[in-house]
């Protein structure tokens, strides 16, 4: 499954993973910390925004979020 990743100016060892809940969708990472904590700040606005849609989308477009060690 494709994932779209949005980084920030710092590399995070630590990412908050959105899948998608539809088989062609995209599953969307954003960077964070060990408690899945995003620091909004840190982020671009058009990942920021992502951000905010797949949290308000969680259970209809997206699933719940997990954390992850960032492959990087």
């Amino acid at each position: 499954m494709p994932t779209a990743s949005h980084s920030s100016a710092a590399p995070s060892a630590f990412e908050l993973r959105f899948p998608s809940l539809s088989g062609s969708g995209c599953a969307l990472s954003f960077p964070c910390d060990a408690s899945g904590s995003v620091h909004m700040d840190s982020l671009s606005e058009r990942a920021r925004n992502n951000y905010l849609l797949a949290r308000a989308l969680t259970g209809r477009d997206y699933g719940w979020p997990s954390v992850l060690a960032s492959q990087t």
